[in-house]
């Protein structure tokens, strides 16, 4: 597992370093904002260590990069402690907040727990659908999808385990404006199901109703 270490003061950063890697972790470094988000790219980390205070840009601001892009475990670092400031990194979208001084052992302890609590269908692995670019990855590769394909894989993946009508799908993705047949639907269906290659099967018939995005636990 990778974990994206960004912290500006050389010492500690590396000495939690030190410590993640007696535990297994493969830590890539950061050492200002900047860095940050450039290292930073969907499903390449299991989590994030992210210092408040970082030159260039300051960590709720790599907060906010990130999470355009990805749903990876942020774990907040910071000598600021007080409650407004926890609530203030909740709602960018933190996991867990650190308040520095704080021992190399807890911070190891703390990924473990965000991870244990972050683990997912085993889909989440293999499917990535990034909102901000509109863009898909199956197994890290990106796949082809036109316009209408990503909009119904995302309208699906956003309701999963839901059975949805084809009416449903066709007035949801194509609008309440759209005058063509419902087979319409049929036809994208079976071609995002060949684009999808492995996961194709994620994709369910309801049969005489529609479809319905189904999540293997």
């Amino acid at each position: 597992m990778k974990i994206l270490l960004v912290e500006d003061e050389e010492k500690l950063r590396k000495i939690i370093k030190l410590y993640l890697e007696k535990e297994g972790f493969e830590v890539e470094e950061a050492a200002d904002g900047n860095q940050a988000i450039e290292k930073f790219q969907p499903s390449m980390y299991s989590a994030v260590i992210l210092d408040v205070m970082l030159p260039q840009k300051d960590g709720w601001s790599v907060l906010r990069e990130i999470r355009k892009k990805d749903d990876t475990p942020v774990i907040m670092l910071t000598a600021r402690g007080e409650d407004d400031d926890k609530i203030f990194g909740f709602e960018l979208g933190a996991d867990d907040y650190v308040v520095k001084p704080v021992s190399p052992k807890e911070i190891v302890a703390r990924v473990k727990a965000i991870l244990k609590r972050a683990k997912k269908p085993v889909l989440a692995d293999i499917l990535f659908i990034d909102k901000a670019a509109r863009e898909v990855y199956v197994k890290g590769q990106r796949v082809n999808l036109t316009q209408k394909e990503y909009e119904l894989l995302l309208y699906l993946y956003e309701r999963q385990n839901i059975a949805l009508s084809r009416e449903q799908i066709l007035n949801s993705v194509w609008g309440y404006d759209y005058y063509g047949e419902l087979r319409t639907v049929d036809t994208h269906i079976k071609n995002l199901r060949e684009k999808l290659g492995d996961i194709r099967e994620c994709i369910k018939t309801v049969r005489g109703y529609g479809y319905k995005f189904e999540v293997k636990k």
